[in-house]
């Protein structure tokens, strides 16, 4: 911006407007560190996996504490694939058993049983007007019998779709990427192979979510057998590359998340035993963290200027907040906490299922059994420690946050809303009256639930 043009009586006004300069300089800075959380905050879209850049916060509305449903309709299939929003229209995806309705068990336990499925299945993508439930359009990207098991309690459907306003895109692993304009148009679709990912001789089923970001769609196949990070072209879904992680990562349900900050762009990808990240260009390896969870699921995502990281199955349970420049080896010393790319790091507060949650300036982590920890977010000092039910009880869906709530579902369909701050304080409990795995949407002041039979909206 130029100058404004001399004054009669500059004496006087060159202290002003230079006291004005340096203020916006110096106020220019956090700006631009905080526009990535405030796009979070202000957008009614939810265009992927925990909504807006990964963070789970929908800021734009206010949020119902009590509510009533305004619409539910049931929803074939199964699936614990999340909704997303883009404009006034919802998608979700499902797989629909041609052999009746798939066997499902939730629920705290410890079975290592795959579902028997040997019947051919669809698998199904639909589009749903936001305001009424009404069914726009529905395409089947998919049809076969499912190239590999499943845990009895995850779905052939697992992932969340994603889209940038302009395409729609899935990825279901062993049944393809597929990629579709908003209003059901198939532009293209890639056959990935066999991606089985599994532990004990059974695999548990596939359930990273596409990441897109400006012109291409990043995806993670972390199976035992080839484990790779690949980049796909939007448009035609071409590859650009692909990263082997054999080495690095030997299993992982994660979906990959892209940062960029000071004019670097990297895609950061959970695993075990090293959580890395790479150049979003060439997918070259710009670092790693050795780390302890040995079922990775949990998302990574930012906020204060800090990339999350969590997992919490096995004999360590991380949470890392780590410095988006890193580069090479970055795991502490034996006994530290810290180092010069990791701004500080708790060994027991990570998470096994749920991805944990940035809100204001405090860290939410909830376990799969409903405890709840609260901790600083740029300095991991801890608040409170509060079990939501009374007993033990499933938790699978992530908390999500918005309007100074947080929403924890828990498996059995109740929604318990905690309000943001370092006092652990209950609001109500809403019912779902059917289970829940997904993690909701938040959209122009109401909530989307995906439930194991409906969609539900409040407000």
């Amino acid at each position: 911006m130029n100058p404004p043009a001399p004054r009669p009586t500059p004496a006087l006004a060159e202290p002003s407007l230079l006291s004005s300069l340096t203020r916006r300089r110096f106020v220019a800075l956090p700006l631009l560190l905080g526009a990535h959380r405030a796009l979070a905050a202000a957008t009614s879209n939810w265009p992927s996996f925990r909504g807006p850049l990964a963070s789970g916060v929908g800021d734009s509305s206010p949020l119902p504490t009590a509510w009533k449903v305004k619409w539910k309709i049931p929803v074939a299939g199964l699936g614990h694939s999340s909704p997303v929003v883009w404009g006034d229209r919802l998608f979700v995806a499902t797989a629909v058993n041609s052999a009746g309705q798939a066997p499902i068990k939730l629920g705290l336990y410890g079975d290592r049983t795959a579902a028997e499925e040997t019947a051919e299945q669809t698998w199904k993508i639909f589009c749903f007007d936001k305001r009424t439930g009404k069914m726009l359009w529905e395409q089947t990207a998919h049809q076969a019998v499912p190239r590999t098991q499943r845990h009895l309690k995850a779905t052939q459907a697992n992932t969340t779709l994603s889209t940038d306003g302009k395409v729609l895109v899935a990825c279901f692993g062993s049944e393809g990427l597929h990629c579709y304009s908003l209003d059901g148009e198939r532009r293209w679709t890639k056959d990935l192979g066999v991606v089985n990912v599994s532990k004990y001789g059974v695999g548990w089923g596939y359930a990273s979510s596409p990441t897109l970001h400006g012109d291409r769609i990043v995806v993670q196949c972390d199976a035992p057998d080839n484990p790779y990070l690949a980049a796909f072209r939007l448009s035609d879904g071409t590859e650009l590359w692909r990263t082997p992680r054999k080495g690095v990562c030997e299993r992982c349900w994660s979906t990959p998340y892209v940062h960029t900050a000071g004019g670097r762009t990297q895609v950061v990808a959970n695993g075990w035993p090293y959580v890395a990240g790479y150049d979003f260009t060439t997918g070259a390896e710009l670092w790693r963290l050795k780390t302890g969870g040995d079922n990775p699921i949990p998302t990574p995502f930012s906020a204060h200027g800090l990339i999350y990281v969590a997992n919490g199955h096995g004999s360590a349970a991380p949470v890392w907040a780590i410095r988006p420049g890193a580069t090479g080896d970055i795991t502490p010393a034996a006994g530290e906490t810290s180092g010069p790319f990791i701004a500080w790091s708790d060994q027991k507060s990570g998470l096994y299922i749920q991805t944990p949650l940035v809100y204001r300036d405090l860290l939410y982590c909830g376990s799969n059994a409903g405890i709840l920890k609260c901790m600083d977010a740029r300095d991991g000092k801890a608040h409170y420690q509060e079990r939501v039910v009374p007993v033990a009880a499933g938790f699978s869906a992530s908390p999500v946050a918005g309007d100074g709530k947080i929403y924890c579902t828990s498996e059995e369909g109740d929604v318990h809303v905690i309000a943001a701050g370092p006092e652990y304080r209950k609001l109500a409990v809403n019912r779902l009256e059917e289970p829940a795995m997904a993690t909701p949407a938040i959209s122009d002041g109401h909530l989307y639930f995906r439930t194991l039979h409906s969609l539900v909206a409040v407000g």
